[in-house]
Formats: structure tokens, sequence, C-alpha cells
């Protein structure tokens, strides 16, 4: 059973410090070259250029650009050709995401795009656990009592979301300092005398 049609479910990690990201991604093959492997994967004409590809822990998401329909732009001709395309490409995209996740260890969402309109076909939704403090309990309990968020899940949700919006610097700045902690340990120290 596959996810990549909004089917199945996520797999466990194993435990393990000093790797690559910490414990959590201990038991992960490298994923550096997903956005590469995609691109020299995909079929000819499928994407205007090249897709854009996201890796996380659980998840390598990859969203192209379509050729926009013939005549003027029309959000509702977009939808239709987004669709359009969903079905013509399940089969091989399923197959993709196959060999995509035996080598990296993760599941593939995909999406397609056509200027503005953008279409999510399936992804993960990950439970993540967490514990809060009455305070912060409170803010979920207000959001959801206002109507902005169904659940306490769906608050935090939202509240994760809004803080990406707004730190997206800080957090590429983070991640990139990341990946060269990853890379120093990768290489280690050169203990060779000279």
């Amino acid at each position: 059973m596959n996810l990549h049609e909004g089917r199945g479910h996520g797999h466990g990690r194993g435990a393990g410090r000093g790797f690559r990201g910490g414990w959590q991604q201990a038991d992960l093959p490298p994923a550096d070259d997903a956005a590469a492997w995609f691109a020299g994967r995909l079929p000819e004409g499928w994407f205007v250029g090249d897709p854009g590809v996201t890796v996380d822990r659980e998840e390598i998401f990859v969203v192209g650009e379509l050729p926009p329909p013939e005549g003027e732009f029309n959000p509702a001709a977009a939808q239709g050709r987004i669709s359009r395309f969903r079905e013509e490409t399940r089969d091989k995209r399923m197959q993709i995401a196959d060999e995509a996740e035996a080598r990296y260890g993760r599941k593939v969402a995909w999406g397609a795009s056509i200027g503005e309109t953008r279409v999510i076909f399936s992804h993960l939704a990950v439970p993540v656990m967490t514990r809060l403090r009455q305070d912060e309990r409170r803010v979920l309990d207000t959001l959801v009592d206002a109507g902005v968020a169904r659940s306490r899940s769906d608050a935090l949700a939202w509240c994760v979301r809004l803080v990406g919006e707004h730190t997206d610097e800080w957090l590429r700045g983070l991640r990139e300092a990341m990946a060269e902690v990853d890379k120093l340990r990768a290489e280690g120290p050169n203990l060779t005398k000279e």
C-alpha cells in the first residue's frame, strides 16, 4: 500500500546519538542529492524546469510547475489542468515514489502549480508529542474557542505555521549552520602527524 495518493503510514526511527541531525535521523540515509535525483528521474515534459524538492525526517515533498492551459489565465482552467496531470501521472508518480522511498527511506508527497494556483495531492500529517503547561494549553484553547482552529492539534499546527512564516530567514540560517556542523562531524578530526 502506498501513501503517495493519501494511503499508508509513516515508519519508526531508530535511536542513537552523535549521528547527523541527532538521534531523530540516526537511521536515515542522506538525502542531499534528492533534488538532483528527482530532476534526473522524472519524465521529460512533466514540469516547466526542475521541480521544487523539500526534504525532512519523514517526507520528501516534490512540487512542479506545469505549463499553463492555452489562452488567458483562468484559475478554474489551472485547477483542471492540475487535476488532469494528477490523474494521468498517478501510476508513474507512485512508481517513482517507491524508488525514492527505497533510496532515501522517506515517503514521497506530490503537488503541482500553475502560477499562483498550487495543489498538494497528498502529504503526511505526522503526530508530534509535546508537553504543554497550563498557560500554553490556554493559548491553544483560546484559538479553538474563537473558531480559529478545530482542535488543540490544529491550533498548534497554526502556531507553528505562523512562527515559520515570520522567522523564515532565521530558520534558514539555523538549518545552514546545522548542515555545516553535520559536515564537520562527518569529516571527523584529522589525527595524522605531518
